[in-house]
């Protein structure tokens, strides 16, 4: 058979060759096999949704002026003493654009500080949920009696609409993931929580248009999961499914969730639903041949509590990270119908999320209790 005659000499060819194949792993979602072996060398990973109690959010958490290392190593040292071995934290792509060296340099810090707390992070880079109008500088305070009154979106309705802030939300995600795409102190990254969420209930005024919104997040997506791959992590990538119905077996999510379940190198997915509800869609998503962990859970009102979860995720191994860990100026602790109906001169009769009082006592003695017992933190 007649072949044809290579323009390149050899050398050169193995040199193509190897270069093809490194923008081909940089490009491209990790094999089963390969999320699978990075996850049998997991403990069975525990934590919370965490940002400081002085802070209302992702900005408050990491600018320069508020960022306040003491009160993370207090709180992440509670963290500890319970079992936790991992967190979710939330970035923001206006901290890259306001000053990249000093960023880079506090989160450097705190993965200093989760290290000596035995805590592997999950940074999240966009979000999707609450206030699509974020700014730099001070944040509001609470807004008395209100769930989660002062959480940013990011990048904010203005950004995500106008394409040509595209390539500094491309830098943004780059320059973060670059700088640390060797670190072994970070777990995973989450690239975009609940991605297209609707927030026309809170933020009328100020959010998209729902079908806007959706087609935006729903080509900037994968671009997003592209942008990442190109900085070449060692840890996996993940963007978590959200209001999945599985009793069609799935037959009928959006494509924003086929998105995520197509590019996630591992599968994560919330749940603030009863214990069956949860055990059906783990056997769902377990389908998928690949880690599942939940990085949402635990409402307490709605039926999603300590108590009947971590018994299963246990069982299942499967990794759960619950929102909230200390009460504080976010206000999670209080319902999301909050909204609706603020507590202003009543208190909720149960927390809805959070872990722990101000002062590092628990709300309930017995979640605390349980959550040390099965992690084994004796």
């Amino acid at each position: 058979m007649k072949t044809l005659k290579s323009a390149y000499p050899p050398p050169v060819l193995i040199l193509l060759v190897i270069y093809c194949s490194l923008v081909s792993a940089q490009t491209t979602r990790w094999p089963e096999q390969k999320a699978n072996a990075w996850y049998a060398q997991q403990p069975w990973l525990v934590g919370s949704n965490y940002v400081p109690k002085s802070a209302i959010n992702q900005l408050e958490m990491w600018q320069e002026p508020t960022f306040n290392p003491t009160e993370i190593d207090t709180e992440l040292g509670w963290a500890e003493a319970m079992g936790m071995n991992t967190m979710r934290v939330f970035l923001h792509d206006l901290l890259w654009q306001q000053d990249a060296a000093g960023f880079r340099k506090r989160i450097d810090q705190f993965l200093t500080i989760a290290s000596r707390h035995h805590v592997r992070p999950l940074l999240v880079l966009f979000d999707s949920c609450w206030d699509p109008l974020p700014h730099l500088g001070p944040q509001h305070p609470p807004i008395p009696g209100i769930h989660n009154s002062g959480w940013v979106q990011s990048p904010g309705a203005t950004a995500l609409a106008d394409r040509s802030q595209y390539p500094r939300l491309k830098s943004y995600v780059q320059g973060v993931v670059g700088a640390f795409a060797k670190d072994e102190r970070i777990l995973a990254w989450d690239v975009w929580n609940e991605p297209g969420s609707d927030n026309a209930g809170s933020y009328p005024k100020e959010e998209l248009k729902e079908k806007e919104k959706t087609a935006l997040v729903t080509a900037l997506l994968p671009q997003v999961f592209a942008w990442a791959r190109e900085a070449n992590p060692v840890q996996p990538l993940t963007s978590g499914v959200w209001s999945v119905d599985t009793s069609t077996d799935g037959a009928d999510i959006g494509e924003l969730q086929r998105i995520q379940l197509r590019e996630s190198d591992i599968i994560t997915f919330h749940n603030y639903s009863w214990p069956e509800h949860f055990k059906r869609e783990v056997a769902w998503l377990k389908k998928y041949n690949r880690p599942v962990i939940c990085t949402e859970f635990m409402a307490r009102s709605v039926g999603s509590t300590f108590d009947a979860i971590l018994p299963i995720a246990k069982e299942e191994r499967v990794g759960v990270i619950n929102w909230g860990f200390v009460v504080g100026k976010t206000q999670t602790n209080l319902p999301w119908e909050s909204w609706q109906h603020p507590y202003i001169l009543d208190q909720p009769p149960v927390w809805f999320h959070e872990v722990l009082r101000p002062d590092g006592q628990p709300y309930r003695q017995a979640e605390v209790t349980l959550i040390r017992n099965l992690t084994g933190k004796q």
